[in-house]
């Protein structure tokens, strides 16, 4: 069975106003020791902005065990940020920000990173999903890159959660992909020739200074630099557990695919880079709400379509994983019901700003 872990982003808003609050490291801390049992207190760790946060899970075997970590864990930040009269707000933006700079994380590459792009750290509010799938070596880790980077915008679309941006309605589903787009080296991954283009690309891009390391390749996908594995970055944080877990399962389904079709020298999946880019802003501009462009093409399709054809193209693998039923229904759900980005806007026109808050802040603690 395929390991699988998964980390979380969140902001911290102030129980009262709904305004982030540089609250990070005083719930870290509390957080941090009473998580201690599974992983130590790096299951909960700092992140680029004070008002943010991270959980990381350890490695897992199954879905379940995904899920029940990220609820444990969920319910500790959530308890230790009551005492300090804030809330973790599971959503890929803030829905409001207070007047003035929000405060950067104390640390040498977090004072670097100001120094090299100011406004956009400024500007990084931003909260995605992580997930971590185990490959067996590095060459066949870049042979899956090659992969999944056609399926990404799909992804993108069905976990689209930050619709709103300072208070304003951006007219977005995935705010959060725009954001993070604006770095160097970021959306979907180029195709590489094999794992020394690969490695050989990310050194041209350190010494020509265009990156301050390996850490800024913002890609949506990447090998990670810590863990033997596939880290999948393109999903925004989602509203609850149960979204979240399945979530990893499709994607440890996607990448359990890649290495098979691989293995079995099946062709590559090509597409132009910009035709790619052109999907992954499309994703991100209208998730499941609309037509989204085919895998790989320029063809517009409907998103149940689009959904489809990646469940359709990892059927095996979530088969094999004892996965399909959970993502099924994540999927039937997601198209039934909408994207987090779509309850968002409901709570909205049900209670306004408020109403927002209050979704996104109840799914983090859930």
């Amino acid at each position: 069975m395929m390991t699988v872990g998964v980390e979380e982003e969140f902001v911290l808003l102030d129980a009262a106003t709904g305004l982030p609050v540089p609250l990070a490291e005083k719930v870290r801390a509390v957080a941090g020791l009473r998580c201690r049992p599974e992983r130590g207190e790096g299951e909960v760790q700092s992140e680029l902005l004070q008002v943010q946060l991270e959980i990381a899970t350890p490695v897992c075997t199954s879905i379940e065990e995904v899920s029940r970590h990220l609820g444990r864990m969920r319910h500790l930040v959530a308890e230790a940020a009551g005492a300090f009269g804030c809330r973790p707000a599971a959503c890929g933006t803030p829905p409001l920000k207070g007047p003035g700079p929000v405060p950067v994380t104390r640390g040498t590459r977090y004072r670097a990173m100001t120094e090299q792009a100011p406004q956009l750290v400024a500007e990084q509010l931003i909260n995605g999903m992580h997930i971590h799938v185990g490959v067996p070596d590095r060459a066949r880790g870049v042979a899956v890159l090659n992969r999944v980077r056609v399926w990404l915008p799909t992804l993108v679309a069905m976990a689209a959660n930050s619709p709103f941006w300072c208070g304003d309605d951006t007219g977005f589903a995935s705010w959060r992909t725009v954001v993070f787009g604006r770095w160097p080296v970021s959306g979907p991954p180029p195709r590489f020739a094999g794992l020394e283009d690969y490695d050989r690309r990310l050194r041209a891009l350190v010494d020509g200074e265009v990156m301050l390391d390996i850490g800024q390749a913002y890609w949506q996908a990447r090998l990670s630099e810590r863990y033997p594995t596939i880290e999948v970055r393109c999903m925004d944080v989602q509203l609850g557990v149960e979204e979240a877990a399945w979530f990893a399962g499709l994607v440890r389904a996607l990448v359990g695919t890649a290495l098979r079709e691989s293995e079995a020298g099946l062709p590559v999946p090509d597409c132009a880079p910009e035709l790619l880019q052109a999907a992954n802003w499309h994703a991100a501009r209208h998730g499941l709400t609309g037509a989204l462009l085919a895998p790989g093409g320029s063809t517009l399709v409907s998103a149940e379509a689009a959904v489809g054809g990646l469940l359709s193209h990892v059927a095996p693998a979530l088969v094999a994983a004892g996965d399909r039923k959970g993502v099924t229904r994540l999927a039937e759900e997601l198209l039934r019901r909408g994207t987090a980005a779509d309850r968002q806007r409901q709570a909205y026109a049900q209670g306004g700003m408020r109403g927002v808050v209050d979704l996104v802040t109840g799914g983090a603690a859930a």
